[in-house]
């Protein structure tokens, strides 16, 4: 190409008008919806683990590897955006609108595929991808749109950028347990969030770059957010009869209660059961702690050996239902009860419910009751008081933070609070189902000191379950046995009772490892063991 054509061609370009500039503000403006998709992303990417854990438990996968597909995701979709910035204002447009409505929808879309089509992890890699691959996108163009604005040094730029990305990731994150979950719950928040990623969009097109953008490329890019806000409008609307008719698909009876806490989701079913009595369900994450038909057992089992000894003071660790509380207040000697429940829902409920009140026998409200809504663990760390029984009802370790409530730190913390002689039994999941499980729990309460003594019992709902009978030190196991003044039971007797200490050949104890908090082999062998049923 000749010298003078390139003069020319230079000379024509000095001659164009200038090209529209962003008005005041603008920067301002960019960083605001810098922010937004910062703190959208990370909620997106909080909901898919919190989800993940309540429907399938293994909070640890579940974490690892929603951020691992994000994260892998958002790489190749930065790599993706490069011919993108050739047109920035309307890329970036199309891909908030698209990030807006596959991330406004994730939750729903996903409980809708583990309710209906049990395709839960496939569908959960799926959204994954796709809500990475939109993320990776913006940082991109928002650095393209940022120039374009106000040009300076690339280094100070990428400054900027991820500062205050980093810190919309921020209010993200605490907006998730603290605002959304609280306020508007899993599938409603997702919406919600939805719904700030498309204005995020809008504050670009119409705010800043309206004057670099042409009137038809705007109105139809402002016909498609507006079309994004009306799904997600839609969706908000529909979403609390979705979410009743998705989880009536994942119980077999009517739901009579449902609610879901920023620990869990609670649900109650009842119906008929086949004896011809009512039969009310407690699940907490889908997994079944009670069945009022045969709930005694399991209660009985837990409570009544535990209080054959002294009981002035006894203490309650999980058992919000009110039923092992229940069992306690049986006897008219004891003095005091300390409940720990994480869940004040779950409290709320044993307390406000009338039919689980009914079962319970408005335990809650006893006047020898302290109800302490905590952390077990942490509450542990600073209790003062002692206690003569303590009976151990947590739900199954199968995620991380229950498996520090079955660990050698835990019982050496409980052993403190104990006064000499005291008693302590715990919940130890099914030596049937679970053999590893339950021998690893008895080989943790013995390796932070305990003496044990194990048995097992039928609860038809649960199957074969098992409980560890422990007092501290490392001498004589204590004695399987009622209390010489105890309440008349529905099903332990001193010979039941006998009987129990026996395991078959194939269910005897195993070599297997104490569960440590840095070592929580517990979580390890419930995963394994539960998967197959």
């Amino acid at each position: 190409m000749s010298t003078t054509t390139l003069q020319d061609r230079d000379t024509a370009a000095s001659s164009r008008p200038p090209a529209a500039r962003p008005s005041r503000g603008a920067r301002f403006l960019l960083l605001l919806a810098v922010f937004l998709c910062a703190a959208c992303g990370l909620v997106y990417e909080l909901a898919l683990t919190a989800l993940g854990s309540y429907l399938i438990g293994n909070s640890v996968l579940q974490t690892s590897v929603v951020i691992s597909v994000m994260v892998f995701a958002m790489g190749i979709g930065s790599l993706a955006a490069k011919p993108l910035r050739r047109r920035p204002v309307g890329a970036f447009a199309l891909v908030e609108g698209a990030l807006a409505l596959v991330g406004g929808l994730s939750v729903l879309m996903l409980y809708a595929a583990f309710a209906w089509l049990q395709l839960y992890t496939p569908a959960m890699i799926v959204i994954a991808l796709t809500v990475g691959l939109l993320i990776g996108a913006e940082i991109p163009l928002l650095m393209t749109l940022l120039q374009r604005i106000r040009r300076q040094e690339a280094g100070s730029a990428v400054a900027d950028l991820f500062a205050v990305d980093y810190i919309g990731a921020l209010v993200g994150g605490l907006c998730f347990p603290l605002l959304l979950l609280p306020t508007f719950g899993q599938l409603k928040g997702a919406l919600v969030v939805g719904a700030v990623n498309a204005v995020a969009g809008v504050i670009v097109v119409v705010f800043i770059f309206r004057r670099q953008t042409r009137r038809r490329v705007r109105i139809g890019l402002l016909t498609g957010v507006t079309a994004v806000l009306a799904v997600l409008g839609t969706a908000y609307a529909l979403a609390d009869d979705l979410e009743v008719t998705a989880r009536q698909q994942m119980y077999r009876d009517p739901i009579v209660h449902a609610e879901t806490t920023a620990y869990q989701e609670i649900v109650v079913t009842r119906s008929t059961a086949f004896t011809g009595e009512p039969d009310m369900r407690l699940f907490l994450n889908g997994d079944l702690q009670f069945s009022s038909v045969d709930e005694y057992r399991y209660h009985e089992s837990l409570v009544h050996p535990t209080l054959s000894g002294r009981r002035t003071d006894v203490l309650i660790m999980g058992g919000g239902d009110g039923l092992a509380l229940r069992e306690v207040l049986r006897y008219d000697d004891v003095r005091h009860v300390t409940l720990v429940e994480l869940d004040p829902a779950m409290t709320r409920l044993a307390r406000d419910f009338g039919p689980l009140r009914e079962l319970n026998d408005a335990s809650l409200e006893d006047p020898r009751v302290e109800v302490v809504n905590a952390d077990a663990f942490t509450w542990l760390r600073g209790a003062r008081q002692r206690y003569d029984a303590v009976v151990v009802d947590f739900p199954d370790p199968d995620t991380a933070a229950l498996a520090k409530l079955y660990s050698v730190e835990f019982y050496s913390l409980l052993g403190q609070v104990l006064t000499p002689g005291s008693q302590v039994m715990v919940q130890s999941g099914s030596p049937f189902f679970a053999p590893k499980t339950y021998w690893s729990i008895a080989a943790t309460i013995e390796a932070a000191g305990y003496a044990t003594t194990e048995f097992q019992v039928d609860v038809p709902s649960f199957g074969n379950w098992g409980f560890v009978l422990a007092v501290p030190g490392r001498g004589t196991p204590p004695p399987l046995r009622l209390a010489a003044d105890a309440p008349p039971l529905r099903y332990l007797d001193d010979a039941v009772l006998t009987a129990a200490k026996v395991f078959p050949v194939d269910r005897r104890r195993e070599d297997v490892r104490p569960s440590t908090l840095m070592d929580p082999a517990v979580l390890e062998y419930v995963l394994d063991e539960w998967q197959n049923y």
